[in-house]
């Protein structure tokens, strides 16, 4: 592997972490009661964030149809992980992972608490839901990356496509199955329902991980006895490079990295624009705002259908393959809602594409769990999360921008063309890879 560096020599001697997480699961009951309370936090979360997915975008239309302004708003989501996504990898490496989730969520609950009074004051505007999507990004990088982290923790390396799969499968159900519909008849009661029931599950998720997932979860060595703030702030700077490195130099984490910073550039564009296409008189398709959720709901089951068939996938081909076609066949149905403007042409699209998005999702998910060593998984996590995530504000102002000039249905067919040249790319780079690349590291390797 190309990733069998040793730790930096200057670096101090790692000792063993001063408690170590339980062991895994590996009973009848298949991933564990620790692993099932992570799961139904991360429902609860996802819930939440599915709800807000669908009501940010249509209060905001209210407020403005400027494709620009709402690829401002779309930017301002993803922000977050281009600032803080390496720094909040090297605190979860850093800290105990459970109770950087829990800080991350507690917050999350005040934040949309805030938004919710605001709401019901009138005192809610175009401003304060930039400011609050900007503040709830936030909290999704730092909570995210630690519940990521936390898989390897409380399942096998065997388990882990199976436990991925599951929590595919809930986010994907909770934040479109169920959110889509449950943000439509939010709004209907008022904007501030939009967003006082997300802020009550995400207090229900600290809850649930509070009680449920006991133990420390700390890869972090001890600091030295007597070691002084610059020597810690070194180690810090050394994690993010050691991050860095791994992901840039590796034979799959690389082109994987690099294919999905370009996929979610083209993709967030697309997707910026799309509520303007689908919704309200001023679209193409004009489908009211009420229906529009249902819609939705069409990738949630293809996400649970996609789910399902990654151990037939690959039963029947390899990782690499399985991935890399499952992403094209997605990309290629984004056409269909420009050439075909009908809600049935449409939600057809989402089932295909939430069905084949996943199978590549959860595979991809899966080797980079399994190739990158336990202990740097925050770093890691935190490095391909910036660049994965870190052009999406400039997909959003892109797309916004090209809408403006050209016409929606420009950046549409533009970012379709982009991710399938971005998915045939990644085929060519991927050619060559072995098994023994997609392997986890030896014991002492980086």
């Amino acid at each position: 592997m190309d990733s069998t560096a040793t730790t930096t020599p200057d670096a101090p001697p790692a000792p063993p972490p001063a408690a170590a997480p339980p062991a895994p699961t590996t009973g009848d009951r298949g991933l564990g009661p620790r692993f099932r309370a992570l799961l139904v936090a991360s429902g609860a979360s996802n819930l939440g964030d599915g709800i807000l997915m669908v009501a940010v975008p249509l209060v905001a239309i209210g407020f403005t149809r400027s494709p620009g302004q709402i690829g401002l708003l779309t930017a301002a989501t993803w922000l977050p992980w281009l600032l803080l996504g390496i720094v909040a990898g090297v605190v979860v490496d850093r800290t105990d992972r459970r109770r950087v989730q829990v800080v991350a969520l507690t917050a999350r609950a005040v934040l949309l608490a805030g938004a919710a009074w605001l709401a019901v004051s009138g005192g809610l505007t175009l401003t304060w839901l930039l400011a609050i999507v900007l503040a709830y990004g936030t909290t999704e990088v730092f909570a995210d990356l630690a519940a990521n982290a936390l898989v390897p923790d409380l399942v096998t390396t065997e388990q882990l496509p199976t436990a991925n799969g599951r929590i595919v499968s809930v986010q994907e159900v909770a934040n479109t199955f169920l959110g889509s519909p449950a943000s439509g008849a939010l709004l209907a009661l008022g904007t501030g329902w939009a967003f006082g029931a997300p802020a009550g599950l995400a207090a229900l998720a600290v809850l649930v991980l509070w009680r449920g997932l006991r133990g420390s979860y700390s890869h972090a060595p001890s600091r030295a006895s007597g070691e002084e703030t610059p020597g810690v702030v070194r180690r810090a700077l050394a994690d993010v490079r050691d991050g860095l490195a791994l992901v840039l130099r590796h034979r799959v984490l690389r082109p994987l990295v690099l294919a999905g910073a370009l996929v979610n550039l083209t993709s967030t564009a697309y997707i910026t624009v799309f509520v303007l296409w689908v919704v309200g008189p001023g679209s193409r398709v004009g489908v009211p705002a009420t229906v529009y959720p249902l819609l939705l709901t069409l990738a949630a089951v293809g996400a649970v259908l996609g789910s399902a068939l990654v151990g037939p996938v690959l039963a029947r081909t390899s990782e690499v393959r399985g991935m890399v076609g499952s992403w094209s066949v997605a990309f290629g149905t984004l056409a269909l809602p420009v050439l075909v403007p009908h809600p049935v042409a449409i939600g057809a699209a989402l089932l295909v594409m939430g069905t084949f998005s996943t199978i590549g999702n959860v595979v991809s998910q899966s080797v980079r769990q399994r190739i990158v060593p336990r202990d740097m998984l925050g770093r890691t996590g935190g490095a391909t999360r910036t660049l994965v995530f870190g052009l999406m504000p400039v997909g959003a102002l892109l797309g916004g921008a090209v809408a403006e000039r050209w016409g929606i249905a420009t950046t549409l067919v533009g970012a379709t063309v982009a991710a399938l040249a971005v998915a045939a790319g990644l085929a060519v780079a991927m050619r060559g890879v072995t098994p023994a690349d997609l392997a986890a590291p030896q014991p002492g390797t980086r």
